[in-house]
């Protein structure tokens, strides 16, 4: 393996050192407040550096790069390949930070939901119900006005804190 491979392969592991930075949360050259893009994205410097170095090094060992003038026609397909890399790594990056998501359920979207008791639910205290939440399944304390047995349908009535509802039972056909 030659010199300018080991060179370029260490331009590219640097690219992916940058790169897990930006995932865990840097940015490169930012300055001013930290909810800022800074004039270099971080994602941008890792597409470049990281294909810059790799795609040389390939380049470097086709080219068998031993002169100056291959070593410099290898960083030059190396750098014609960043660039394109760096332009598809800040659209990928600003495309996963502008998604739009659902809104994060609050203890009011489980009133008037319908759910199946996993522990009985005593006279007086808590048992437990399992709710459909954004189509997953959410375990939370319930009480009622009277006993309703393991495996009994429930219709939430009231959320008094996130982890907790007031639910009356219903009949199986209801249920959807």
């Amino acid at each position: 393996m030659d010199t300018a491979t080991v060179v370029f392969l260490t331009v590219g592991g640097v690219g992916v050192v940058v790169l897990a930075l930006g995932l865990l949360g840097a940015e490169l050259l930012q300055f001013g407040h930290p909810g800022v893009d800074g004039p270099v994205s971080t994602e941008s410097v890792a597409g470049f550096v990281g294909a810059f170095g790799f795609v040389g090094a390939i380049a470097a060992e086709l080219l068998d790069a031993g002169t100056p003038l291959m070593i410099g026609v290898a960083a030059a397909v190396g750098a014609a390949a960043a660039v394109p890399v760096a332009y598809l790594a800040v659209r990928l990056g600003r495309a996963a930070r502008t998604m739009r998501t659902d809104a994060t359920p609050t203890r009011q979207d489980m009133v008037g939901t319908l759910g199946v008791v996993v522990t009985p639910i005593p006279n007086q205290g808590y048992g437990e119900v399992r709710l459909r939440m954004g189509g997953q399944p959410v375990k939370v304390n319930a009480r009622a006005d009277q006993p309703i047995p393991i495996g009994a349908h429930v219709f939430v009535v009231e959320a008094p804190s996130d982890t907790s509802v007031v639910v009356e039972q219903t009949s199986a056909l209801h249920q959807s």
